[in-house]
């Protein structure tokens, strides 16, 4: 009985440890990579899909791409970083911070997928959805983010409100609609990231 208690102790106070602890698997390198994709998803779109307003489903393949590009890297670079740390708690806020965030990607893609079957008239309203949806999940992770992350949570919420209150059918689906709200935050991201957690702080 005194071995369980004491390992319910250890296992509450390692769980205690990762809500204070610094998430450190988000890297400035790959919320840049993002940003120039989002950059170069706009410079392909006005160049092979310049009528994106009456090919909505070809834009929504580009776009579609580009976040599981990012999400791709994302999730690599978190993935080696933990496959390499010896420390159980860096392992521990792997995935607090995968079950932080994730909630906010099954959503916007469930709620993209309900838009385009049943409120199709209303797809353009997508890109500042996107937008206030990961700034939710943004906003869910500061718990193991620097506090500094708050910013680009705050940045993304009034991007995409603005989005949504001066766009319409038409400019919504302009190919520099979403790179103007995504590339600035994701760079926004990457500087804050590396001021806070790599800046003189080697590469933990």
């Amino acid at each position: 009985m005194e071995l369980h208690e004491a390992l319910s102790q250890i296992s509450e106070i390692r769980r205690q440890m990762a809500r204070t602890a610094v998430f450190r698997g988000y890297r400035s390198a790959t919320a840049a990579f993002s940003g120039v994709v989002a950059i170069a998803t706009a410079l392909a779109q006005s160049i092979w899909l310049p009528g994106a307003a009456k090919n909505v489903k070809g834009y929504l393949c580009y776009w579609l791409v580009a976040a599981l590009l990012s999400v791709v890297a994302a999730a690599t670079e978190m993935i080696l970083r933990c496959v390499k740390s010896h420390s159980p708690l860096q392992k521990e806020l792997t995935v607090q911070a995968a079950e932080q965030f994730v909630p906010s990607l099954v959503a916007g893609a469930l709620l993209t997928l309900v838009m385009v079957w049943f409120a199709h008239d209303e797809v353009w309203l997508l890109p500042g959805l996107w937008a206030v949806i990961f700034s939710l999940g943004i906003f869910a992770s500061r718990r193991v983010l620097p506090k500094e992350i708050s910013i680009v949570a705050g940045y993304y919420l009034l991007a995409g409100l603005v989005c949504i209150a001066l766009t319409d059918q038409g400019s919504a689906f302009w190919p520099w609609t979403m790179a103007l709200v995504f590339a600035p935050g994701q760079f926004l991201a990457a500087v804050i990231l590396w001021w806070t957690l790599e800046k003189d702080h080697g590469q933990p």
